[in-house]
């Protein structure tokens, strides 16, 4: 009895359709949802970026020996490049 009925809604919308107009309601939703789209893509980006980063931050012991003597040979080329 306190809560807002069905035709009470239906009244409600009837009255916005014909204050803004359907043309412009549409318009509404599209920014709106567009907005919501744009905000879902950057946070799964952002989540991308840091599952992409603690995969690049762990080295499996097995490729640590491969990967610091690789970073030796570049130290040591860059150094020769240099001098």
């Amino acid at each position: 009895m306190g809560g807002i009925s069905i035709w009470q809604l239906l009244i409600i919308a009837v009255i916005i359709v014909l204050l803004f107009g359907t043309k412009k309601l549409r318009g509404v939703g599209s920014d709106l949802g567009s907005a919501v789209k744009g905000f879902k893509k950057a946070i799964s980006e952002e989540d991308t970026a840091k599952d992409a980063k603690k995969d690049a931050d762990f080295v499996a012991p097995q490729n640590l020996e491969k990967k610091e003597a690789e970073t030796v040979e570049k130290q040591k080329q860059n150094d020769k490049e240099q001098a």
